[in-house]
């Protein structure tokens, strides 16, 4: 059995788990809830991006996406943020729904399952 490398710990909860291969993050939220969906989004994209490389991995080994929106409506802005994220040839699964997020000021939260690079 491989043992659970954990990353960025707190009192509450690591920010990203290692085990058997997989990376786990943790729900990601933007820092500035003043940024509209777009800017939300596009913030938390870019946290993922680095929680991955220091977890060994990046978006091109993405297995799986779940985001939660506090407003389906903004699901167009959220996407375009998105779409000018993912590698267009390497678009991972993905489910989106809305959902109510813990601080109201918060749009999006998306959490990440990954490979670690071989």
């Amino acid at each position: 059995m491989s043992d659970i490398k954990r990353l960025e710990m707190g009192k509450r909860l690591s920010e990203v788990a290692v085990h058997n291969g997989v990376v786990y993050l943790a729900g990601q939220v933007p820092a500035d809830a003043s940024k509209d969906i777009e800017g939300q989004t596009a913030e938390v994209l870019a946290a993922i991006d680095r929680l991955l490389a220091s977890a060994g991995s990046d978006k091109t080994r993405i297995l799986m996406a779940q985001i939660f929106l506090a407003n389906m409506q903004e699901f167009d802005g959220m996407n375009k943020a998105w779409d000018a994220w993912v590698p267009a040839d390497n678009a991972p699964p993905r489910a989106t729904v809305e959902a109510r997020l813990a601080n109201a000021d918060l749009k999006v939260e998306i959490v990440i399952k990954a490979a670690v690079a071989a």
